[in-house]
């Protein structure tokens, strides 16, 4: 291979590394690859879920879709996306690592807005596994019903945030309480262990979520009914 003919085959082959690059270059289009590590959504439903409108989440995930990073499936008239495959949420958890270890603004940023975070007993993946196989707690999937049914952490309870405080007869209030949402920014079991707390339990923080779980090769369960 002459210089020539090297370097031609050099800027060919990073520019299509450099088609993902850009496809994720968007904080939108970040969070649209979040929120599918969760199960596959309709474009309504992503639209909905990441404050957008419709022909503007539409146009992002053309362009995940263009970079391989998303695939669609037809059901009638509904258009369904997901993620291509693992990597692809490895591609966001390695990302979102990096960020926090090299990006003071990160942490000043959930500083800002979790500053209660902290006093919620985060519990680590090491930990939670360990509880787990001895019996010890009770874990609550406190995600949208369909996400739990999508994939769950195996022997995970789904109650839903939003219909946590109707169904708190179903958790015995001497039991050790641990829940789990989407990830590290999702807010949903933090709002779930403060009301566990406010109602006498003794409930602690899943420090990650689901999709981190599932990729590190832990127990997962898939519910196939509708």
């Amino acid at each position: 291979m002459d210089d020539r003919t090297k370097r031609a085959f050099k800027d060919r082959l990073y520019e299509q590394f450099a088609r993902i690059g850009k496809a994720i270059a968007s904080a939108r289009r970040l969070e649209l690859l979040d929120v599918l590590a969760q199960g596959e959504r309709t474009v309504e439903v992503l639209a909905e879920e990441t404050a957008m409108a419709v022909a503007n989440a539409s146009q992002h995930l053309q362009v995940l879709r263009r970079a391989r990073l998303v695939e669609t499936r037809r059901a009638g008239t509904y258009v369904y996306y997901r993620l291509a495959d693992e990597r692809v949420f490895g591609l966001w958890q390695a990302l979102r690592e990096l960020g926090e270890a090299r990006l003071a603004e990160i942490d000043r940023i959930t500083e800002d807005f979790l500053q209660e975070r902290d006093l919620l007993e985060p519990v680590l993946m090491t930990e939670l596994l360990d509880r787990l196989r001895d019996g010890t707690v009770i874990v609550l999937d406190v995600r949208p019903a369909q996400e739990y049914r999508a994939g769950h952490i195996a022997g995970a309870r789904s109650i839903p945030l939003d219909e946590l405080e109707a169904r708190l007869q179903e958790i015995p209030v001497e039991a050790q309480v641990i829940a789990y949402c989407r990830g590290p920014y999702c807010i949903f079991a933090d709002k779930a262990v403060r009301l566990l707390g406010e109602r006498g339990y003794h409930a602690q923080r899943f420090t990650l979520g689901f999709p981190d779980w599932k990729a590190a090769g832990l127990p997962i369960e898939v519910q196939t009914q509708a």
